[in-house]
């Protein structure tokens, strides 16, 4: 009975050990996830321009809208979902293209493909940063910006969730087309030719989410298209980022 109990004893001891090894495995391939963050977030905020010009692009273009298309309430009221969803896509591709530009230039981008963990989590932790600091500050301004087009009340809240949805798989599909062309001296149009085409269902559903809601319908269906979008771009984005990386480095 005692070498049974001694024997029971090692197994669930060796069971443990098992457990706590492949945690640290597990950890181990998350290599500084949160300390790349928190980098990021610094360096974010000492680029100023960074953040600054997709916000004053996003803002000035959208002021001059009634100067040229005329200051009829009801034509600002219908145009207003499209034209702020079509601006804040620009502005996202705006910014798309710094997003590994700095690293590849000083080769601290090298140096993370060189390393034996997976790519994914650096490239993640990057285009999180991007979203932070480019696509929140759209959807936040995206409610006064509404006001200024006439915009319904009832579609503030739609339009502010779209672009919270909607700049996230913006920031994750761009960023596929920026590590493609980050060896590139000017990606500029050919990022844009590359990207472009693969934001026409996030803009489609996104500016349909707010007319949805200005008709007076439940917009919750092209929520969950857009939520939908987000996952699947959260899963694979990175992964294609990280080979196009490579590609381009290798290249």
């Amino acid at each position: 009975m005692g070498s049974e109990a001694v024997g029971v004893s090692l197994s669930k001891k060796a069971q443990s050990a098992e457990a706590s090894s492949a945690a640290l495995d597990t950890y181990a391939r998350v290599p500084g996830f949160y300390t790349l963050f928190r980098t990021e977030m610094v360096l974010a905020a000492r680029r100023r321009s960074d953040i600054v010009n997709p916000l004053l692009f996003f803002v000035t273009v959208l002021a001059m809208m009634p100067l040229g298309i005329g200051p009829e309430p009801e034509m600002l009221s219908r145009m207003a979902p499209g034209l702020i969803w079509v601006m804040a896509l620009l502005a996202t591709l705006l910014s798309q293209e710094s997003l590994f530009r700095g690293d590849y230039e000083d080769g601290s981008l090298e140096q993370l493909a060189l390393q034996p963990q997976p790519l994914y989590f650096p490239v993640l932790a990057k285009v999180l940063v991007h979203w932070l600091v480019t696509g929140v500050p759209l959807a936040l301004l995206s409610p006064l910006l509404g006001m200024m087009l006439n915009l319904g009340a009832e579609g503030y809240w739609p339009l502010f969730i779209s672009l919270v949805l909607g700049t996230a798989s913006l920031s994750l599909i761009g960023a596929v087309g920026a590590a493609l062309t980050v060896a590139l001296r000017r990606p500029g149009l050919l990022l844009a030719l590359i990207i472009m085409p693969l934001y026409v269902p996030v803009l489609i559903f996104g500016t349909g989410t707010v007319q949805a809601a200005l008709d007076g319908y439940s917009f919750g269906p092209q929520l969950a298209v857009l939520g939908a979008i987000l996952a699947v771009a959260a899963a694979l984005a990175p992964l294609a980022a990280a080979g196009a990386i490579r590609i381009s480095l290798e290249n």
